[in-house]
Order: structure tokens, then sequence, then C-alpha cells
């Protein structure tokens, strides 16, 4: 097995059917294994599953257990040297898998990798990112933006950002050997920058290659209902990252 992907559903059963839909074509190769992680789906996503795609290992949680430990709950049943986490709201290409997998294996010293993501209308998203600092956060709830941040997405070439976001992330199982796996205190967001985080302070390079791009539909429901639980715990989850590594910005 060369890679292993890892999906967590949560309801949107109509996004999971495109993501996986698209994932066909991989799957049928023979070295790539698909692993799905539902968080209680009430929306028939499981059964979805099991009658369309029986070969996907299914986990189904009695509860929403949140994005790290769901995750984690795929990292442990994995059995490929390199690790593939989606959203269940992207839409994948070979092109691109193929090139992020490419890039690891020629580049010894970057442990994460992940490529352009784009809307359904081409849109280029900013899906890396420099630390998640307080002011930069409470500016993105407002729909506003650091002015001294620098984002370039639609570069040429790679690009070592501070983190990327965990609607993609490609990275070697020794990464996660080294580091360990997503911390579960957080339940949603910022576990994806906690990752890279750890994973740079251990000496590992972190690269956006924006050659290849993939579809990501991109909710961001904490942004659109900042005090709905799930945004509540968003907040909770910074505010452990910030106490964790001892700084807000």
């Amino acid at each position: 097995m060369r890679l292993s992907i890892i999906i967590l559903t949560y309801d949107h059963l109509d996004d999971t059917q495109k993501c996986l839909e698209s994932l066909q074509p991989l799957m049928a190769r023979g070295d790539i294994e698909v692993i799905v992680i539902d968080n209680a789906s009430a929306d028939g996503t499981p059964d979805y599953i099991r009658e369309h795609y029986p070969n996907i290992r299914l986990t189904v949680n009695p509860e929403n257990r949140g994005v790290a430990a769901a995750r984690n709950q795929g990292f442990a049943q994995a059995t490929a040297p390199t690790l593939l986490i989606l959203d269940n709201d992207t839409i994948v290409n070979a092109r691109a898998i193929d090139g992020m997998l490419q890039y690891l294996s020629t580049h010894s010293d970057v442990g994460l990798c992940a490529c352009r993501m784009t809307d359904t209308e081409g849109n280029v998203q900013r899906s890396f990112r420099p630390f998640p600092g307080l002011k930069g956060k409470v500016l993105s709830v407002l729909g506003l933006r650091l002015a001294s941040e620098k984002y370039r997405a639609d570069s040429e070439g790679a690009i070592e950002p501070y983190y990327v976001i965990g609607a993609c992330q490609m990275m070697r199982r020794e990464v996660l050997d080294q580091v360990g796996l997503l911390d579960e205190a957080i339940f949603y967001g910022p576990e994806d920058a906690d990752l890279c985080h750890r994973l740079r302070e251990a000496g590992w390079k972190i690269k956006y290659l924006p050659q290849y791009s993939i579809i990501h539909t991109y909710y961001r429901r904490t942004q659109r209902k900042p005090f709905s639980r799930l945004g509540r715990k968003h907040i909770q989850g910074l505010l452990h990252f910030y106490h964790k590594h001892g700084r807000i910005s």
C-alpha cells in the first residue's frame, strides 16, 4: 500500500458522494486505501458508503468526537507509509495526489505538503496561513485580514508557509511517529496548525504546492456563526493552542 487517505464525515452526504466519486480512479489502482471515519452522521452517510463502497474501511462513531479524535482513529487504521487527510467537501484528481506523493518522495526534508485549493468557480482559497495569531483570528471573524499578511496562493513555485489547513494535508507516517497524533484537546480547529507547529519544531519542512490543485467547497461554518456551539469549540481550541505553545502572535 502506497497511500492511506483518511476522510472525516459528519452529515453532508451530497459532498461525500462527490468526494468519493472523484476518488474512484485512484481506489481502482490498488496502491491506495480509503478510510472513512463518520462522526455520527444522521443523513444516511454510513449506509451509503456501505452500499456503494464496500472496500472502504468505515468506522461509525456513536457521537461526534471532533476532528482531531476522529482523524486519529483513521491514522490508527492506516497501513501506508504516506497519509493524506481530506475533508469530505473536496473533489480530487490523480494528478494532484500523485504530484504530492512524488514531491514527498524526492524531498526528504519535507514532512507534510498540500496543494492549491479552489472553489467550484476556480477561485483560489487561502489554504496556507501564517501563525494563527489572536489579532488575525479576530479580523478573520470580522471578514478582514491583516495588512501585513503575505498571501501568494497563485504562485508558481513551492512555498513554505507556517501551516496548511487540514482540508488537505499529505504527510509521512514517520512524522506522526515522531511528533505524535493530532491533539484531541482541540475539538475543531486549530488542530491542523498545532500539528504543523510541532512538525516545524521537530525540524521538518511544510510545503504548499500550487502546481497541483483540487476543489474544496469550503464551508467555514465557524466564521459564519462565530458564537454557535461549533464556533465556541473553535475558540476553546485556539485558547488551548495559545496556552500550549506560549504565544498568541
